[in-house]
């Protein structure tokens, strides 16, 4: 079984993490059950009968979500937010009363975010001793160690991650530089396991494109103070002479839309598309843009999906811009290109054979 809010056809890097290892076990022979919270639009009966899975639905008796737009109210969730994680700790106890009418699976791979998740399976583990033979909790972001955060997690919490990190039998974590982002006292059974994906069906583009207009792009969501685009885009704004497109794919609009004012049809913002087709436009472009996060205890995966188009990738600092290198790439030399080491290893056949070592264990 897999646990996680997000899953196909969501697009966020939970809903990859999730989808690719469902299918993969799938197709390797294994019996595949997804419990998530099924998007009410999508009909998942045909990609489930094309991948042999078996899609349940999160039980909701009554989801409290306070949706609004009223000031007041607007300020009270916030509150509750950081104050009891809410409202995604009601998945923890919807999970828990769920979860005691499953048993005997062989494996089960809770994924977070949100780490009411991994809360919800710790509960019904201690409820439902038959739940399963091995329990992995896949923790894509550190929970009260995640330095992203716009607030840290109040104190009692470090309570809550420690009783958590003693339930599942491993934890994993996608890089080695996360480890030190969790309790010492679970850093034992953390083992890490990158983000995966399925090669087949990736295209490559040839290594030199060559057209008039420099097109280069980025995929992906931004955070205010912490990896955001601010001088890139602001230097970008400065080259008058110079003919580019830079498109950005990305929910976070209000952040760069500011800049069309300068940037004009240089600047082009798109919405999330489906991964394939995205992989397939970036294929096409010079070049792609990495804006680095501030602390190394995370790192991006689209860098894997950057990797597989084989465009030459441009890691640029929201605090300190290196202008010697972007001016570089925009003139075709690659030379400081970002280097993903071992692509193979983030083959979603080699992720998956990791998690079944560790339930073999």
């Amino acid at each position: 079984m897999i646990v996680s809010r997000s899953f196909y056809p969501i697009i966020a890097p939970r809903s990859f993490r999730a989808s690719e290892l469902a299918k993969e076990l799938s197709r390797q022979g294994h019996s595949v059950t997804i419990l998530t919270h099924k998007k009410k639009s999508f009909n998942y009966s045909e990609f489930s009968q094309k991948h042999e899975l078996q899609i349940k639905d999160f039980v909701f008796d009554k989801w409290i979500a306070l949706k609004t737009d009223n000031l007041l109210k607007k300020g009270i969730r916030l509150m509750m937010s950081y104050l009891f994680e809410f409202p995604d700790i009601q998945l923890a106890f919807y999970l828990n009363k769920q979860l005691k009418k499953e048993s005997n699976y062989d494996l089960i791979i809770s994924i977070a975010i949100p780490y009411s998740i991994h809360w919800g399976v710790a509960l019904a583990k201690k409820n439902n001793p038959h739940l399963t033979k091995t329990w992995i909790a896949d923790c894509g972001d550190p929970f009260t160690g995640d330095k992203e955060r716009r607030f840290t997690p109040p104190f009692y919490f470090r309570y809550i991650e420690k009783w958590f990190c003693k339930q599942p039998d491993y934890i994993t974590v996608p890089i080695e530089e996360a480890i030190e982002a969790y309790p010492f006292i679970c850093q034992k059974k953390i083992k890490v396991i990158p983000q995966g994906f399925s090669f087949e069906d990736v295209k490559f583009a040839n290594s030199t494109i060559k057209r008039d207009q420099i097109v280069f792009g980025y995929a992906g969501t931004f955070n205010k103070g912490k990896r955001e685009p601010k001088l890139f885009l602001d230097y970008l704004s400065e080259l008058d002479g110079l003919d580019f497109k830079f498109v950005v794919y990305t929910k976070a609009t209000a952040i760069v839309e500011p800049y069309k004012k300068d940037l004009g049809n240089k600047l082009v913002i798109k919405d999330y598309v489906p991964r394939l087709q995205l992989l397939n436009e970036l294929s096409n472009m010079n070049f792609l843009v990495n804006i680095e996060n501030k602390y190394d205890v995370q790192k991006p995966s689209k860098l894997i999906d950057y990797a597989l188009t084989g465009r030459p990738i441009l890691s640029v600092s929201s605090s300190k811009l290196n202008k010697k290198v972007i001016d570089e790439f925009l003139n075709g030399n690659f030379e400081n290109k970002v280097t993903i080491k071992n692509l193979d290893q983030y083959n979603i056949k080699n992720v998956v054979q990791k998690f079944l070592d560790l339930a073999k264990e």
